[in-house]
């Protein structure tokens, strides 16, 4: 467990649905090495926050890695193979990365789950994620795995409609959610951030979320 997350200690894993749990403090073993690589994606890919096709500019700003990274702008939200603004290849998914992804869904029940994108989101407080679904990728088989890293966030998983309840699940540093099958299609979000400095990553949220994409 990394020293600055001592006093973390991860409560015990918490299901939310047939097909989805939440996965305490998994993600800490893995912190060291990741971040050295989010910061050599960061240099390569910059954070931007992108505009949605109704024109409103995302609170949380975002970055991607792998074969595929997901963007938008006022034509629409697709994946891409190239950084719309640096009009290169995304950087290449760490072998780090690749491998809290696949550890977490096999601990999950979802084995063999090979990502090729990474979407890489920044929160500052204040920023927030609206209910969505996540329905651009191809292979909806495969399942999604988000790692939260920094500030506590409160995740919001809802049904499979937008009008469904949500349920409010605190997530900390290290905690990591998956959800498939029955699941994948649920409703999901994140509630403003409050500002509650951690001590790695001060007022800062960075979450992973791995996709089968392509």
């Amino acid at each position: 467990m990394e020293t600055l997350a001592l006093f973390e200690a991860a409560a015990p894993d918490q299901r939310l649905g047939a097909a989805t749990i939440v996965l305490r403090g998994f993600a800490l073993p893995y912190v060291r090495e990741v971040m050295p690589a989010l910061a050599a994606i960061e240099a390569q890919s910059p954070f931007r926050h992108m505009v949605t096709p109704g024109g409103f500019t995302m609170s949380v700003a975002l970055t991607n890695c792998g074969a595929l990274g997901w963007t938008t702008d006022r034509s629409g939200y697709r994946y891409t193979s190239t950084d719309p603004d640096t009009g290169q290849p995304w950087p290449g998914m760490p072998a780090v990365f690749a491998r809290l992804a696949r550890e977490a869904a096999t601990a999950a029940g979802f084995d063999a789950f090979e990502p090729d994108a990474c979407l890489v989101n920044r929160y500052l407080p204040g920023s927030r994620m609206s209910l969505h679904q996540d329905k651009n990728e191809r292979d909806y088989d495969a399942p999604i795995v988000s790692v939260s890293l920094g500030m506590r966030a409160v995740f919001l998983f809802g049904g499979h409609k937008r009008t469904e309840p949500t349920v409010k699940v605190p997530l900390l540093h290290g905690d990591v959610v998956v959800w498939g099958g029955v699941d994948r299609m649920r409703y999901h979000g994140v509630m403003p951030l409050k500002d509650e400095p951690h001590a790695l990553l001060g007022s800062r949220r960075i979450n992973f979320t791995f996709r089968k994409a392509g």
